[in-house]
């Protein structure tokens, strides 16, 4: 079994196109996790992935890269509450959200407790979503050790956090600000009507190919004045061709509004 047959082999068992992921990238970390497997080659990695579930989960987790942390680039985070969030709070009270391939919660989290700035936790509703049910979940449990929060206000871990023997988990009233589903980017519908997006740090990943259907989709996914939130390595060239126009440094406005 070639590259090309084991790719065929993950999209009928996992739904995950890996030819949308940069070939060299992605190879070099399937070869790893097949050697951890004690496998040989693609076939008897293929062959396990069918018949054990946990490896096959495994897989999964390990395949969509799972890095994240909460208000990472805190000076982004200082733009979206300075002047993100106000432009989008001048013509309504509240704002639709959708945090992408959201891994283990920090960020839609983030998210809800910068939003809480500006209105009560009950008419907060963010969508975050990722293709790893196994994050998803942990992200539902809400927990954290010492360091996954370093970068958290202290009026924030006062106010959103209850601790336990170094554990940090998050309190109910903001979970229920926070809607989590499977979705795949690269195969499932979006959701509608977004005014922010927040994708940051997973595109870097795809190909550019499937960078330009994700942008695209993005684009169709927001209203009129919506904003997109992108990673510090992720600066869009071109994103005029995606309907987008650059409002701030990583942050990019539906185009053609008046300012």
């Amino acid at each position: 079994m070639n590259y090309e047959e084991f790719k065929s082999q993950v999209m009928v068992l996992t739904g995950i196109n890996l030819s949308a992921y940069k070939e060299n990238q992605m190879k070099r970390r399937i070869d790893a996790i097949i050697k951890k497997n004690q496998c040989n080659n693609y076939l008897e990695y293929s062959r396990l992935l069918k018949v054990n579930p946990v490896s096959l989960q495994e897989f999964v987790t390990y395949l969509t890269i799972n890095v994240t942390e909460f208000f990472r680039n805190p000076s982004q985070w200082d733009i979206l509450e300075k002047q993100i969030f106000p432009l989008l709070l001048q013509k309504k009270r509240t704002i639709k959200i959708w945090s992408a391939a959201c891994s283990t919660g920090d960020e839609p989290y983030s998210l809800a407790m910068v939003l809480s700035k500006f209105m009560p936790l009950s008419q907060i509703s963010i969508i975050a979503t990722d293709i790893d049910k196994e994050v998803l979940e942990k992200a539902k449990q809400g927990q954290y050790i010492t360091r996954s929060i370093a970068n958290v206000p202290k009026e924030f871990q006062d106010k959103f956090f209850t601790e336990d023997n170094g554990i940090y988990t998050i309190k109910s009233n903001l979970k229920d600000c926070i809607t989590f589903k499977q979705h795949n980017l690269l195969k499932d519908p979006y959701p509608a009507n977004m005014d922010l997006i927040v994708c940051r740090n997973v595109l870097i990943y795809f190909t550019e190919d499937a960078k330009k259907e994700i942008y695209t989709n993005f684009n169709k996914a927001l209203i009129d004045d919506g904003i997109l939130f992108v990673g510090s390595t992720e600066q869009i060239i071109m994103c005029q061709e995606y309907g987008f126009e650059s409002y701030k440094i990583f942050f990019y406005q539906k185009a053609g509004l008046k300012r």
